[in-house]
């Protein structure tokens, strides 16, 4: 339709050039004055098809400047257009500049609009699938239009008193005149006051300037204008319906026509048919407008429609007659529900999303603020993994299956949606929730697809809704946090409480001093000496600790796995190789046999250029690479495999010697023991602990270091406590021990007087 407009505006264009060039050789008086006329309409025209065709605001805005300079030149040529064809005179000078220096201030305080923004800005719109910008009026918009319309209604006026006073003979051409000016000043302001997005009246401003062209130089008689008019409005995408004083159908376009199924001749029958459609428009005398909604669910149909009146311009202002336009908006209104629906929901669940539920939630307890209400933050435990295994069909059947399973429990009172990824969020009264009856049905909560079956593990994070005007995102921050307790109660559903908050406020705590805890000294290595089967000491362990000035010495426990959560770890960590490099150059004269097992987590290799930073410690502290030894975990190498291999290759090859920590944690020990490129497997005598009498377990661990040596590599048991434990793994063959039976974890002072004593049993 745009296009269609556009083209329709750019050969009225033309049309209005050709009249001008044959308005030129016209010989009557009032030729000038319409040669005028007409080429002040064809900016305005122009300003709307650069309007309709843009794509960008500026562009638009061009449009736009041209348009409202072309309506006050329309304004100026209009009035001597008028003066001329009515014959009236008009000698006072002062008066007449007065007059149109209002549409010089207009004209001037538009063109200043992009330094005050005083006068409109724009804004955008989608219509029909593509982008439109709608004028957004301000004050000095208003005095534009106050301007325009007082030279419009005074050129009416003009007009309608010189059609009083004539002849019959002649009135008819003041009349053809008047009728076009208010028919395109009707269909201008209908524009504007319908909000409709498209400015489809430019069409009457150049038929309009036709018109002037053809009565004021070709005078014909009045039906051709009637003609036009109608075909006019027989074009518009609107229903229209013209009605004369007595409220009686005269004349209905071909839209109105097919709205109601009735023919031409047929016209009689739309006051009955248009008030069965729309009864809302019973008694309604005055100018009215409003929205009609009809049909079933599925088939439902939305109207527009508008009433407006045409009133006698003098002081009675007796109504001559009114026109009603119905508009089928169904097509948009759909698309925008549907948008509204997309926006709102997540496409693959039909839940809400995320950001609506943290809209609804708010709304929800504010409406029962006497109501206990708590955050459900629900989560699919190892999701991946079904994915992974099931193929990504499966894991969406299983997402919708538990959206399906939320709904059921689901009630007015509650709010629920998909956060997005495998969690879902609810807020719900808590008395219509029974963990009891939850943990039943989560215990045995499976999911079939054709030949696939599998069980969900579902957790429940629970938060007790205690202040209602907290941020949405923080209740479901705390809901989530609860689930860290289900590791350590067996339950699908855990609450959060005081210690978690707690727990909370602890570790952003830690997290914010770290930096200064380093810089003042607070985190220093403790050293648990490392002994051979002599019990002669070779090493040592480096272990972190923080002499907190507030709470004391911190076991690792306390900081170090919320710094394995956040990444923080590897600041702590670089901190602590350079600590032990700095220590082992301190050693070079008093110790240079002994080395320091360092750690480094997994998540170092995140965030940690590992070789480069290790390399420089050993090169600015000046040791031997084989002293600062590495220790490294066994989900080191279960995790992105290749890549981190590589990397230990790379460490190894530069002479630092790589230990396995924890081995034999993980599932897959034995098979990547053969891939490993390691000189150290440290075994835990956690091992035996709970294995008494169980010659199995001894049997492994003696085979385990029986292989360890046969493929060239060290080992070292951790966790002795006992002599017998230490002669035990003695004669199995276990070449390093490490424990509380030699010694515990000591500062560095203390470590060196150790050293002098020398380790013994």
């Amino acid at each position: 339709m745009r296009i269609a407009l556009q083209v329709i505006l750019l050969i009225e264009i033309i049309v209005l050039c050709v009249c001008i060039h044959f308005a030129r050789k016209s010989d009557k008086p009032i030729a000038r004055s319409v040669r005028l006329l007409i080429a002040s309409l064809i900016p305005a025209i122009f300003g709307n098809v650069i309007i309709m065709g843009a794509v960008s605001k500026p562009v638009a805005e061009v449009g736009m400047y041209i348009y409202f300079i072309g309506m006050d030149l329309i304004m100026a040529c209009l009035l001597k257009f008028t003066l001329d064809y009515c014959y009236y005179s008009w000698d006072n000078k002062v008066l007449i500049n007065s007059v149109y220096s209002l549409l010089g201030i207009d004209i001037i305080q538009i063109l200043l609009n992009p330094v005050f923004g005083h006068t409109f800005a724009s804004k955008e719109l989608e219509v029909g699938g593509l982008p439109y910008f709608e004028v957004v009026p301000y004050a000095g918009q208003i005095y534009h239009r106050v301007v325009i319309y007082g030279f419009l209604f005074a050129c009416l006026i003009l007009f309608a008193v010189k059609s009083a006073r004539s002849s019959r003979m002649y009135r008819e051409r003041y009349m053809t005149m008047l009728a076009s000016m208010i028919f395109t000043s009707i269909w201008e302001s209908f524009y504007i006051l319908s909000g409709t997005p498209v400015d489809t009246s430019m069409i009457g401003f150049g038929i309009f300037g036709v018109l002037v062209f053809y009565f004021a130089l070709y005078y014909k008689p009045v039906f051709l204008i009637s003609s036009m008019l109608e075909s006019i409005a027989s074009g518009l995408s609107e229903a229209l319906f013209f009605f004369n004083e007595e409220r009686v159908c005269i004349w209905a376009n071909e839209k109105g026509l097919d709205l109601f199924g009735i023919k031409k001749n047929e016209v009689d029958k739309v006051n009955s048919r248009l008030l069965d459609a729309f009864p809302e428009m019973a008694g309604t005398d005055d100018e009215w407008a409003g929205d009609h909604i009809s049909g079933s669910r599925d088939n439902r149909k939305y109207y527009h429609i508008e009433k407006h009146i045409a009133k006698d311009n003098d002081d009675r202002g007796r109504i001559n007659g009114f026109f009603v336009s119905v508009r089928d908006n169904t097509e948009a209104q759909k698309n925008l529900e549907k948008e509204r629906y997309i926006a709102r929901h997540d496409s693959l669940t039909g839940l809400y999303n995320k950001e609506t539920l943290y809209r609804m939630i708010p709304e929800l307890l504010k409406a029962h603020p006497d109501v206990p209400y708590q955050i459900i933050f629900v989560d699919i435990n190892e999701f991946k993994m079904v994915n992974d295994v099931f193929g990504k069909d499966f894991g969406d059947y299983a997402l919708r299956y538990i959206s399906d399973w939320i709904i059921e429990d689901m009630t007015e009172n509650c709010a629920y949606g998909r956060l997005g990824g495998d969690t879902f969020g609810i807020c719900m009264p808590t008395g219509e929730f029974d963990p009891e009856a939850i943990n039943g049905r989560l215990d045995s909560l499976e999911v079939r697809m054709g030949d696939k079956v599998h069980h969900l593990l579902v957790h429940l994070g629970i938060y007790p809704v205690d202040d209602p005007d907290l941020e949405v995102s923080i209740m479901f921050d705390r809901a989530r946090m609860a689930l860290n307790k289900i590791k350590r109660i067996y339950s699908h559903i855990s609450y959060y409480n005081d210690q978690i908050r707690d727990e909370m406020l602890w570790n952003q705590q830690i997290s914010a001093e770290l930096s200064n805890a380093i810089k003042d000294g607070q985190i220093v290595p403790f050293l648990q000496p490392i002994v051979d089967a002599k019990s002669e000491l070779v090493g040592a362990e480096a272990l972190v600790r923080w002499i907190h000035p507030e709470k004391g010495n911190l076991s690792p426990a306390l900081f170090v796995p919320e710094f394995e959560r956040n990444g923080k770890i590897a600041e702590l960590d670089k901190h602590m190789w350079r600590c032990a490099g700095e220590i082992l150059k301190s050693w070079k004269q008093i110790h240079p046999d002994l080395f320091m097992s360092v750690n480094i987590s997994p998540m170092d290799f995140y965030f940690v250029d590992i070789r480069s930073e290790l390399n420089g410690i050993v090169r600015d502290c000046g040791i031997d690479h084989s002293r600062l030894r590495l220790e490294i975990t066994e989900t080191v190498m279960m995790n992105n495999s290749e890549e981190r291999l590589e990397t230990i290759r790379q460490l190894r090859s530069d002479g630092f010697i790589v230990e396995i920590d924890d081995f034999g944690s993980g599932y897959s020990s034995l098979n990547m023991l053969k891939d490993m490129p390691v000189d150290l497997i440290k075994l835990d005598m956690a091992f035996l602990q709970n294995s008494k009498g169980n010659e199995r377990a001894k049997i492994i661990l003696r085979s385990l270091i029986e292989l360890v040596d046969t493929l060239g590599m060290d080992s070292l048991t951790e966790g002795i406590e006992t002599k017998k434990q230490f002669e035990v793994l003695s004669d199995y063959g276990c070449r390093l021990f490490q424990g509380y039976y030699f010694a515990k974890p000591m500062p560095v002072s203390e470590f060196e007087e150790f050293c002098k004593a020398g380790a013994t049993a």
